[in-house]
């Protein structure tokens, strides 16, 4: 097995390269999911996720998709890279005494990744998720403030409209978190990451191991680059869906500003229990089928780079069959 021992370099490289162009590639889908999962009854702006990008397009523009982007694009590189490497070096631990790596094990492994990478996903997330609400909550703004003109067209005094509020930048907003509340503020909802990551890094590194397996030729070379993008795409969707509720109590509690007539809430019990109280069990789904084009993409693409072994062509390495 001394032989096999990964390289954690190119392990890191090819993860935050698969990262780059996974981000860049499907970012405004996940602009919709973070938006749709925001929105609470009595308050809809959106119905779907063509509806939410639509909309999105007419107000801010066509960049307007990618707010957040460049958190992403910053961040996206260590946290991919440390889910991946992680898995690739707990999956080795687990296997040094020769034996072939039970469900458990791959499990475990999963967990760990899963485990790990939230030091860079939740405050990552934290400044994404604002900076990606922010629309909404401006149209939401704005839509309120007509309506009130409207309302107030009749009276003898007339109404006057609200100042625009400024749209915050990732620097401003990590500024103002580290000011006012200190480290902790940039890791606001770690416990739901970690119920929402662990579980996620459970189902999906096993499923996509046993996936890919399933197509390794005889001879027992790597899998072609089809199959593994193939295994990523399905056990990305398939995980993604399986931690939704999670990721929609996530997002809620990690979500600083709040629409008109909008819920707070006080952890991630409280959240889970006014959701379910309030907008009842069909509201932990909110943007699953986003998610799921999110993730099927973005962790085929992950994958694809991750077993062509890019990295370790370009640092001169040998490949490390997986």
């Amino acid at each position: 097995m001394a032989d096999k021992q990964i390289s954690l370099p190119a392990k890191l490289i090819n993860g935050g390269i698969a990262g780059l162009i996974g981000v860049t590639c499907v970012f405004p889908i996940d602009l919709a999911k973070t938006r749709l999962q925001n929105q609470q009854n009595g308050q809809r702006m959106y119905t779907s996720m063509s509806d939410c990008l639509i909309k999105t397009i007419r107000s801010e523009g066509y960049f307007g998709m990618y707010r957040g982007a460049a958190v992403n694009l910053t961040l996206v590189t260590p946290e991919k890279a440390i889910k991946l490497a992680a898995n690739d070096f707990f999956r080795y631990q687990l296997s040094k005494d020769g034996q072939q790596l039970t469900l458990f094990k791959e499990m475990l492994a999963g967990c760990g990744a899963g485990t790990c990478q939230v030091i860079v996903t939740t405050p990552m997330e934290m400044l994404k998720i604002q900076l990606q609400d922010a629309g909404r909550l401006a149209a939401q703004r704005k839509i309120l403030s007509a309506q009130a003109q409207l309302s107030g067209q009749g009276s003898a005094q007339p109404s006057v409209e609200a100042p625009a509020t400024p749209r915050p930048t990732a620097t401003q907003l990590t500024r103002d978190l580290l000011r006012s509340r200190g480290i902790a503020g940039l890791y606001k909802g770690l416990g739901a990451t970690l119920l929402r990551d662990v579980p996620f890094s459970i189902v999906y590194f096993p499923l996509f191991a046993n996936l890919n397996e399933l197509g390794r030729p005889a001879s027992g070379e790597k899998s072609p680059f089809y199959v593994s993008f193939l295994a990523g795409c399905v056990a990305g969707s398939a995980a993604a869906v399986a931690v939704n509720p999670c990721d929609v109590v996530k997002t809620r509690l990690q979500s600083l500003q709040r629409g008109i007539n909008e819920d707070t809430y006080s952890g991630f019990l409280d959240c889970a229990r006014k959701i379910l109280q309030n907008e009842g069990p069909s509201a932990f789904l909110k943007g699953a089928y986003c998610r799921a084009l999110v993730i099927a993409p973005l962790f085929g693409i992950a994958q694809v780079v991750y077993f062509l072994g890019i990295a370790e062509t370009l640092l001169g390495l040998p490949r490390v069959q997986p």
